[in-house]
């Protein structure tokens, strides 16, 4: 018999995995796993911002996005430097910028390793409700973006001459991304949030025919990932968090080796 704080965990965590393995899909089909990872490290700066004008921690990590996102979208229409490049200028300047600021609050304030890494050991009944509660919400934008996003990961231009509304798509997007960091924050942590994102997507990809179909296989491998990471975790001993990501990692490798497999037949 389980006890309730590891069911309370595997429950979270299955959550969180559901909602984050659509959104993994799009930031795979787009190539923009920097991005993620972008977004997820400004999560850092978005608390400290939120604990330093008192306001909820989640609208601070959504506002920091947001700025990021028009910074990332300024820069690109600016100069000629790659997108990897800006991104990885952007990803660094904030996560450092998070770290300034968790100094200068205090340890009292502010559980640096508690944010970075996550615990999802310790996440309550409240949690679960706003997870998926949240989560919920998440998974119904994303549906009514979802063919304007396929559109535009497709062939952006095509889908503009189309009618397509693909700005207003990229930044609904964003801010998808922005609310989903905000749930895992306190499960997996911000710097692990990035591979719940695109490892289950990219693991599904061999196994799917159809977008949607991807969806679905990366939302289950990610539910896997969580559950198997979990029960690794109780009898390793080891970071709850951190072994999610390696289990996660092992499910790839193996869909690697059986999508090479059927490709060599």
């Amino acid at each position: 018999m389980l006890d309730d704080f590891l069911l309370r965990s595997m429950v979270a965590g299955v959550g969180v995995a559901i909602v984050a393995a659509p959104l993994g899909c799009f930031i795979v089909w787009r190539r923009m796993a920097y991005f993620g990872a972008t977004i997820a490290h400004s999560g850092l700066l978005g608390v400290a911002v939120g604990l330093l004008l008192a306001i909820d921690l989640t609208i601070g990590v959504i506002a920091v996005a947001l700025a990021l996102g028009a910074i990332l979208t300024l820069l690109q229409r600016s100069t000629t430097l790659p997108q990897d490049t800006i991104l990885g200028i952007l990803a660094h300047v904030a996560l450092a910028g998070g770290l300034i600021a968790a100094s200068a609050l205090g340890g009292n304030r502010f559980d640096l390793m508690g944010y970075l890494f996550g615990d999802i050991l310790a996440v309550s009944e409240q949690d679960i409700l706003w997870i998926y509660g949240g989560g919920a919400a998440i998974l119904a934008v994303t549906a009514w973006i979802w063919r304007p996003l396929l559109a535009i990961s497709v062939h952006e231009e095509l889908a503009r001459a189309e009618g397509v509304n693909a700005t207003r798509a990229s930044a609904v997007f964003m801010l998808l991304l922005a609310f989903t960091v905000a749930l895992a924050m306190k499960l997996v942590g911000i710097l692990l949030i990035a591979s719940l994102l695109v490892i289950p997507a990219a693991a599904a990809r061999p196994f799917s025919s159809t977008p949607e179909q991807m969806a679905f296989v990366a939302a289950g491998m990610a539910g896997s990932g969580v559950i198997g990471g979990m029960a690794a975790s109780l009898w390793l001993d080891t970071p709850a968090g951190p072994t999610i990501v390696m289990v996660l990692a092992l499910i790839f490798l193996v869909s690697f080796l059986c999508g090479s497999l059927r490709a060599a037949r």
